[in-house]
């Protein structure tokens, strides 16, 4: 039996699946009682299983999410506006496949960016793209492309983004040249993709920091019209730090 050839073409075609599923077959005792198409269906689901690991891998690489966060991980007995069938729904991520965007505002410390990297890993578990961003970096990056002919194409990817998250959203007053890039992008995404924002300030306050009325106007539209709400509250539940006793940090869940 070639046995050695099998396994290098397969690894050659790049099936490395059915090649390790290979492998292990030959070290079966009972090998020979399996039927071909119980063998050829071992090796093809492996190699189906670990295609979609890497898919899934390459996603979560790519989105760039701030922690490591899951829907499972939420914690939500705690008493602080997050409401459990409304994680549930979001949790199935049919909002993302009908592009609708989640606001998530609250004080410093609630768990704001916990939430939204947990929703947009859930969309990376469904097979939808993610992209993680702080509102003030991105601006720096999109003022950085437009000054040297990249912003068409950076704003193009992003206008790609199954889910994006904005974090950090109304840390301080927008310019005008990033109102616009905002506007743009948004506009590009509104009813095709989803968004997913995070602020400290209420919805109702986002008006005056974007600062044109005009184009405020155009951009909230575009992301409260069909947009699901959280609004958080409480004092902060970020994991204490250590006491220069050197007493162990309270872990708390999010």
């Amino acid at each position: 039996m070639l046995t050695h050839p099998i396994h290098d073409q397969l690894l050659s075609l790049r099936l490395t699946g059915m090649a390790r599923a290979f492998e292990d077959q030959l070290a079966m005792p009972d090998m020979a009682s399996m039927s071909f198409e119980d063998r050829l269906g071992l090796m093809v689901a492996r190699e189906a299983t670990e295609r979609a690991s890497r898919r899934l891998s390459t996603r979560l690489r790519t989105a760039k999410l701030r922690q490591s966060a899951c829907v499972e991980d939420l914690d939500l007995r705690r008493q602080r506006g997050l409401d459990r069938a409304l994680i549930l729904e979001l949790a199935s991520c049919h909002w993302v496949r009908h592009h609708h965007n989640v606001l998530i505002t609250g004080p410093t410390g609630i768990g704001k960016s916990f939430i939204a990297c947990a929703l947009a890993h859930k969309a990376c578990l469904e097979g939808l793209t993610a992209f993680y961003a702080q509102v003030p970096k991105l601006f720096r990056e999109l003022a950085a492309a437009r000054g040297d002919g990249r912003l068409g194409a950076l704003l193009g990817r992003l206008a790609r983004i199954d889910v994006l998250v904005l974090d950090d959203w109304g840390l301080a007053a927008v310019g005008d040249g990033d109102r616009r890039d905002l506007y743009e992008l948004l506009d590009d995404r509104h009813e095709r993709r989803s968004t997913i924002v995070t602020s400290q300030l209420p919805v109702d306050e986002w008006h005056r920091v974007i600062g044109d009325p005009t184009l405020a106007d155009a951009i909230l539209d575009r992301l409260t019209s069909n947009a699901y709400r959280i609004k958080l509250d409480g004092p902060s539940i970020r994991p204490q730090r250590p006491t220069r006793q050197g007493a162990d940090a309270e872990v708390t869940p999010q």
